[in-house]
C-alpha cells in the first residue's frame, strides 16, 4: 500500500532585472518517502518508537492529525470492478503481475495511484489503481487494473493475503503492535508520518 506526500509549492519574487540576468533556480524536490515496517516499542502523544524488521530501533514523529488504518482480511470476492486497490506484485515474463498481497481501499478513497518500485520483496512493484475486468483464471483471480499512465494485468493467486482498509482508533497503537507506515525525512533529519496501518488481531499489515 503507498501515501501521497504533497510537493511544496513556492513563489520566488525577483526583480525584472535579476530575472533577465540569471535563470530562476529549479524547485527543490520533495524528500523521498520511507517505508517503515516493524513493532511498536513505545508510544507518546507525538511519536512512536519502533523496532524495524531489520531489528534496528527508530523513532517516528506523529503529526497532530495522525490517523490509524486497520487492515482486515477479506475474501477475493471483495475485489470488484470499480474497486480501487493496491497490490504488491512481481512482474512476470509475459508482462503480467503476480500479486504478493492486495489491499482494498474504502469506497471513494484513492491513494498512491500508479505503478512503481516496492520493497516487500526484491524486484517487487506496487500497482495502485481502479479494477476493471475481473475473471477467474487457471492460476487465480485475474484483474485489469488501470491508473493514470497505464494498465496492468494482475493475477491474484489463491491464499494471497487480501485485506480491506478500515478506520481505526489511536488507542489501538500500543507497544507490541506491528505497524506499516510511510514517513518523510524532515529538514531536521527526523522521520515523520500522519498515518499508521495495523493489522486486525495483531497481524502485521501485508503491504
Amino acid at each position: 500500500m503507498k501515501l501521497h506526500v504533497p510537493a511544496v509549492a513556492g513563489a520566488l519574487l525577483i526583480t525584472a532585472a535579476s530575472a533577465l540576468a540569471q535563470p530562476a533556480p529549479a524547485p527543490a524536490a520533495p524528500p523521498a518517502p520511507q517505508i517503515v515496517r516493524g513493532t511498536v516499542t513505545a508510544v507518546a502523544p507525538n511519536g512512536l518508537k519502533i523496532t524495524g524488521r531489520d531489528g534496528k530501533p527508530l523513532s517516528v514523529a506523529l503529526s497532530p492529525d495522525w490517523s490509524v488504518q486497520v487492515t482486515k482480511p477479506v475474501t477475493v470476492e471483495a475485489i470488484q470492478p470499480g474497486s480501487f486497490i493496491g497490490t504488491a506484485e512481481m512482474p512476470q515474463a509475459n508482462g503480467a503481475g503476480r500479486s504478493l498481497e492486495v489491499h482494498v481501499f474504502p469506497p471513494g478513497v484513492k491513494m498512491g495511484e500508479g505503478h512503481y518500485g516496492w520493497d516487500l520483496k526484491k524486484g517487487s512493484m506496487m500497482t495502485n489503481g481502479t479494477v476493471g475486468k475481473v475473471t477467474a483464471g487457471a492460476h487465480g483471480r485475474e484483474l485489469d487494473v488501470s491508473y493514470a499512465t497505464g494498465t496492468r494485468h494482475i493475477v491474484v493467486p489463491p491464499n494471497v493475503p487480501i485485506v480491506q482498509i478500515t478506520p481505526g482508533d489511536r488507542s489501538m497503537v500500543k507497544p507490541g503492535t506491528r505497524v506499516f507506515l510511510v514517513a518523510i525525512r524532515t529538514p531536521a533529519g527526523t522521520l515523520a508520518t500522519n498515518g499508521v496501518a495495523i493489522g486486525e488481531a495483531g497481524k502485521a499489515p501485508p503491504m
